[in-house]
Order: structure tokens, then sequence, then C-alpha cells
């Protein structure tokens, strides 16, 4: 765990001239095998944390192993706020944008497309600061990298001052949930449901700033209603231990795609399936790996308690995610490989080749990242 970045630097010229892999990890939250390694794994939580602010009153500089929730305050104090977060908050800021972590909401990309910098030590121990002023045609790659091209030891973010959110969550019917989806998702600023096959209910979530909550309201009384800054409202927080498959759809494509995994879950795996799927929204971006790349998409995502067998399920509702021109999310399992990822990313080979010129050496290409990104 380097205490400085000149320790990341010690750390990657030692890989270099041993032939060891080096692999960046965050707090652990990820369902995929991302970090996996025998070698060595390199935790950025013993760098020096702060918030470094810049002329530009919206910009702010932070470590890259700082975790959300601890950023979330920091930020909080100094008037800022992210405009948007994920589902909870343990991560690391480097590791949620490398993966593509997103939250919900028709206006809103994932959390990279806060990031406005990076600094990044690459393979072959050069430092580079990747903004709009310097390397600026590496930034669609640098922002969603999962940590193939170096460590991210400082990310700067473009932020919003601070903002207060009310949430509210209501139970529904499956069936009034997507007669409504569409006007749900316009109306309220934060919108997503879970499904629960063992029911065939849906929970809906919504977060609005005060005042502004929309026309359309599920039939009865919120479940829960709450208001407070936005970075204690958006995440919850999560105890139980969990398998994760999700994939980013067009948005088009959607309720094809619900359809017929409600259909398999329903017919198939009822009985064995514990948890929910949840589905949210991220809005269209230009960052070469992200899962939401030039089109506005939809994620569906199955649950299933890490106790209970998976492998059996995810691998049935991955086929019908792969039918409707689905993307993984990185952080989650899913059994793609280069020559799949490629046919879903039109920019896979422009990353490849970046990632070959910052890595010659291969110091960060783990095996499991040789399986993602190299196919020949």
């Amino acid at each position: 765990m380097p205490e400085h970045e000149d320790e990341v630097l010690a750390l990657v010229d030692r890989a270099r001239q041993t032939s060891t892999k080096l692999r960046p990890v965050g707090s652990g939250h990820s369902s995929s095998p991302l970090v996996r390694t025998d070698d060595v794994l390199v935790s950025l939580a013993g760098l020096p944390r702060s918030v470094r602010r810049h002329d530009d009153p919206e910009l702010a500089t932070v470590c890259g192993g700082t975790p959300l929730g601890e950023l979330g305050e920091s930020l909080y104090e100094a008037g800022l706020a992210m405009d948007n977060l994920g589902d909870v908050d343990v991560q690391s800021i480097a590791g949620a944008t490398a993966t593509g972590t997103h939250g919900t909401g028709l206006r809103f990309g994932n959390l990279c497309t806060q990031v406005a910098g990076v600094r990044l030590v690459t393979g072959t121990g050069e430092v580079l600061d990747i903004c709009a002023e310097r390397n600026a045609e590496l930034l669609p790659a640098a922002r969603l990298s999962l940590g193939a091209l170096g460590v991210v030891t400082e990310v700067t973010l473009r932020l919003t001052p601070t903002y207060q959110l009310r949430r509210r969550n209501w139970c529904s019917s499956i069936s009034w949930t997507m007669d409504h989806l569409d006007q749900l998702q316009r109306q309220n600023r934060n919108m997503d449901f879970y499904w629960y096959p063992r029911t065939d209910t849906t929970q809906i979530r919504t977060l609005n700033r005060a005042g502004e909550e929309p026309e359309v309201t599920p039939p009865g009384e919120p479940r829960i209603m709450e208001t407070g800054p936005s970075h204690r409202t958006i995440p919850r927080h999560r105890d139980l231990r969990f398998e994760e498959i999700e994939y980013a759809l067009p948005s088009e494509a959607f309720h094809a795609c619900f359809t017929e995994i409600r259909r398999r879950v329903l017919e198939r795996h009822r009985t064995g399936v514990a948890w929910r799927v949840l589905v949210r929204t991220i809005a269209p971006d230009d960052i070469w790996l992200s899962p939401a790349y030039d089109r506005a998409t939809t994620t569906i995502a199955c649950l299933q308690n890490n106790s209970l067998p998976h492998d059996e399920y995810f691998t049935d509702v991955e086929a019908v995610f792969r039918e409707h021109d689905g993307r993984p999310h990185w952080g989650k399992k899913h059994s793609l490989t280069a020559r799949d990822l490629r046919r879903v990313y039109p920019c896979f080979d422009s990353f490849r080749e970046l990632r070959r010129r910052l890595d010659p050496d291969g110091v960060f290409l783990t095996p499991d990242l040789a399986r993602l990104l190299e196919y020949g």
C-alpha cells in the first residue's frame, strides 16, 4: 500500500525488472475477477486524501483511492457534490470510474462522465496528467480504463454545488410499472425499479429535488420518504453479499429484452432465484469502453444471494442480453472475451492500441485482463 506517488513509481519499476504483474485494486466490491492476480495488488488507500480546488469552481482533484462515501462528505464540506452516484458508495473513486459504475436517470451518464482528468502512472513509469488541456486525446480512454492503462493516483471531477434530494419508494404491480415506465423515467430526476420474481411485484424508487416531484406516481402512499444531501440519499447501505450480472442495452431494446428475461425467470428459475432484478437508465457518452457509448442505455441487473447457485441462471439471462446487443458491466459477472467485446464496442481496437503504447511490457495485463482485451 504505497503512501506517496513515488512509491507507486517504484512498484512499477520493480515489476518491469522482475516481469511481475501489478493490479490496482479499489474496495473489492466488484463481482468480476478484474482485480484477480497471483502477483501484486496495489491499493491506493494509503495515499494522502484531500480535495484540491481549481480556478474553475466546478473542478476538484481527489486521491484515486478515496472511497465514494468519504469523498461525498469531503465534497459536502467544501460545498460541492457529484451530479449523480450509484446505488452503493463503498467503491473507491478510481475503481468506480474505471469499471463504469453508474446510477440512474435519463440525463445522467455513468460516474466516469464526471471525470475531467486523471493522473496516471503508466506501465513505462511515466506520469501523465490527462485532461482537456493536456493529452486530451487520451481522455476518452482514461476516464474508464479497467486499470489497464496504469495506476490512477488522482482524479479530477467536474462537480456541482451541494443539493438536497427527496427519496420516495413505492411497492407496485409489474403491470402498472411497465405501463407507466416511460413517464416515470422522463418525469423523475432519478428513477429505477426492482422486480421481485417470487411475488411478480416491483419496488419503484424515485429521487427529486424538493418541490419538483412529478405528476405521475404509483398508487398508494410511499413506503419510504426521506430528504437529505445527495451523497447521503442516493446510495443505499448493503449488508448482504450477492452475485450479480448486469448488461447495458440500447434503450429501445429494453422492453423486448425485459419481457423475455421475466418469462425465463418465471418459467425456469423462479424457485431458485431469491433476489431481485434491477432496472436503471444511463445517458449516452463518448467514452471508449463505456457500456453507454454512443447510445441511450437501459440496464438490467440480475442479483442472486452468494450462498445460492447462480451459474445456470446467469448463463440463461446472458444469452437474452446478448441477443439484444447488450454490453456487460465491467465490474460484474459475464462470460465475454475480447473477440465478443470487440463486436459491441466500436472503439475497442483503439483502446487496445493505447494500452499497448502505455504498457508495452504488460505490467498491468493480468490473465483476466488479457482475456478481456487481447485476441491475438
